[in-house]
């Protein structure tokens, strides 16, 4: 019987080429969309079926877990992708940051992930093939960078979702495990020049006049780093893999200039490597 996997985030980005990539390799594939979503690259040449659900919007979350059910009849999920998302918004120095922008990338980014995994539990529950849940964090968990705490705080809640599910589930046998990209080229990254001073033109007189000088130097680095960021093909080849490996890790770290972070990190003090990074942008 082929396996199935549920993919949030589908209509672009990795979530499509994770979507795609399973879908084309025999995957029963049910890819999770924003209603209103332009899907028709997610379905060419490709056998799945799209559910339309919000993240954040529960009724539509139990809706897109009972269709999938319904498709399955019982025989179970056998893995489920966590993959949606934000981080274009609630950006800048802590002092200025809107909070209702705050709660909104939250309801997204850790309480959009806690709805999926509570509606599809059951249906993972059911399955007799290696059940397991691959739950997207970010490597800003490892180097959180100025002007970016509200999204670095939402992925250090993933990480902590992860980790308290893998001893919950593991008498049951669902794996679950987090992913730490590095920064990949998807529609959030495509323009980061743009979007990293965008932090700046958002932010008020008086958040500008005591922060910009001192911190865009570091946010314009930011932007410029992202320029060589990864290829979404190379990182979702890499996220794939984990689907048949017999037993995950707490955490995958995947993009090139990730990869190192665990050693360093175990080689160094808290203080070394915080100045190191420090350095780095200089901080």
């Amino acid at each position: 019987m082929a396996r199935s996997a549920f993919v949030t985030g589908a209509a672009m980005g990795m979530g499509m080429l994770m979507a795609r990539k399973l879908s084309q390799r025999g995957w029963r594939v049910f890819a999770g969309v924003l209603p209103g979503s332009d899907t028709a690259e997610l379905t060419t040449a490709c056998d799945l079926t799209v559910i339309e659900q919000n993240v954040t919007d529960e009724p539509q979350v139990q809706a897109g877990a009972q269709q999938v059910s319904q498709a399955l009849a019982g025989s179970g999920l056998d893995l489920l992708i966590n993959n949606a998302g934000i981080a274009d918004i609630a950006s800048g120095p802590v002092e200025g940051v809107s909070i209702e922008e705050a709660k909104r990338l939250f309801d997204v980014n850790v309480f959009g992930q806690t709805r999926v995994i509570k509606a599809f539990l059951p249906m993972l529950h059911q399955s007799r093939q290696s059940p397991r849940i691959i739950n997207f964090a970010s490597g800003a968990v490892r180097v959180p960078m100025p002007c970016s705490a509200m999204y670095n705080m939402s992925k250090y809640a993933v990480e902590g979702l992860t980790n308290t599910l893998r001893y919950e589930l593991a008498k049951f046998g669902i794996q679950v495990t987090s992913i730490e990209p590095g920064a990949v080229m998807t529609n959030m990254t495509r323009d980061p020049i743009n979007s990293t001073a965008r932090i700046w033109e958002r932010a008020t007189p008086a958040i500008r006049e005591r922060y910009e000088a001192k911190l865009r130097p570091i946010t314009d680095a930011l932007g410029r780093l992202l320029l060589t960021a990864n290829s979404p093909d190379a990182v979702t080849d890499e996220v794939l893999k984990l689907v048949d490996t017999p037993k995950l890790k707490p955490r995958y770290m995947v993009g090139k200039e990730v990869r190192m972070l665990p050693l360093m990190q175990a080689l160094l003090t808290e203080s070394a490597f915080e100045r190191l990074i420090a350095k780095q942008f200089n901080i």
